[in-house]
């Protein structure tokens, strides 16, 4: 059981409670009642035995009340009568039941009690007829006890208090690092949907406008002026996604705000310009989609339009996002030769962000080669619950 703290050290506090304790039980000691027995030296042995034993009060509290217990009854035994020569004692019972915990509390107010009884007993049968009942001296014990189980009980009651205010605030601070960790995964994703679709795109373009520049030279000047486009698009997409890292935007930050799906025709003309016959069809009726579910659609297929052009060496492809019931279905199919369509290998993180995005949603992504050939790409998204 932990020592219950004391303003000063504990070796200066038990000098100071020892000293007001002589101060009143020495008082005690001087005068005492008429036609007792008066102090002598050995009312005053029992005195210093007393008090140097408050002394040790912190540090050996059982200690201590045996022997200003034996003190205690010694005087009574001895036919020295005062009122407050039991304070030793009882300043000894209270250190205990503070420094100790409920079991040994309710042991020494038993035995207590009843030495008290029995003390009280016999000084009246042998010495003196005291003026308290046994009764009562058995009482008085249990005072300084219950007092110091309560004061004990308020400790750990606070030190309980400050034990759950601690893990309440490792649980914030968990919390915290588990949000920051997922927006830096999802910024991660954002980053990189971008760039690898913008990059790929431009990559085919800039190749056209090379192939073209000599014999087509109007050819090259148009796939130059998409890779000028796409790189500006990039740019914005990139400043928006990184605007939450800087907090909100001020009067010359540039912040757009995150595709949705009724921006799948832009999306659509860049990979058409790489050459890429695509259609899409996009029907989610009059309902209404969450913004979080229409971003993970979004970015769904851009992801796979990029794998795409990157691995399928396709010629067409098809992206298909339709509502029905409370899912989101997504498919992009191309017709690629499976050698060459890995989308759903280990070829970076595309697949992996997919299906992270869906996740998080509460939804899945597929990906595999199709019997008829060419590569297929399809989540299901719910569009109820925790997405709204």
């Amino acid at each position: 059981m932990p020592r219950v703290p004391w303003p000063l050290p504990p070796r200066l506090a038990d000098l100071l409670i020892a000293a007001v304790v002589a101060v009143f039980t020495g008082a005690d000691v001087v005068v005492n009642v008429p036609g007792y027995r008066q102090a002598d030296q050995v009312t005053w042995l029992l005195f210093a035995v007393s008090i140097g034993a408050l002394l040790f009060r912190s540090g050996r509290p059982v200690a201590v009340t045996l022997v200003t217990g034996a003190a205690c009854a010694g005087w009574a035994l001895y036919g020295h009568i005062g009122e407050l020569l039991n304070l030793p004692v009882m300043v000894a019972l209270y250190a205990m039941a503070v420094q100790g915990d409920r079991r040994r509390t309710v042991r020494t107010g038993v035995i207590a009690a009843l030495v008290s009884g029995i003390v009280s007993v016999i000084a009246g049968l042998d010495v003196v007829q005291p003026e308290g009942a046994p009764v009562l001296e058995m009482l008085w014990p249990l005072v300084p006890l219950l007092l110091g189980e309560v004061v004990r009980a308020r400790h750990e009651l606070l030190r309980e208090y400050a034990a759950r205010a601690a893990r309440a605030e490792a649980d914030r601070e968990r919390e915290a690092l588990r949000k920051v960790e997922q927006e830096r995964l999802r910024i991660a994703r954002e980053v990189h949907d971008v760039v690898a679709h913008t990059v790929s795109a431009m990559t085919v373009q800039a190749g056209v406008a090379l192939d073209a520049l000599d014999a087509r030279p109007e050819l090259a000047r148009r796939a130059m002026r998409q890779v000028r486009l796409s790189g500006k698009e990039a740019i914005q997409e990139l400043r928006a996604t990184m605007g939450v890292l800087r907090g909100p935007a001020d009067e010359a930050g540039v912040t757009a705000p995150a595709p949705r799906l009724g921006e799948l025709p832009e999306l659509a003309d860049r990979v058409r310009a790489t050459g890429l016959r695509l259609t899409v069809h996009a029907d989610t009726g009059d309902r209404e989609v969450p913004h979080l579910v229409e971003l993970a659609a979004y970015r769904i297929v851009q992801e796979a339009l990029t794998n795409v052009i990157k691995h399928a060496s396709a010629r067409h492809a098809a992206v298909s996002v339709t509502l029905a019931g409370d899912r989101l279905a997504v498919e992009v199919t191309d017709d690629g030769h499976p050698s060459t369509t890995p989308q759903g290998g280990a070829h970076g993180y595309g697949l992996v962000g997919m299906r992270e995005r869906a996740t998080a949603l509460g939804g899945t992504v597929e990906a595999g080669p199709r019997a008829v050939g060419g590569w297929r790409v399809f989540a299901s998204l719910p569009v109820g619950g925790a997405a709204a």
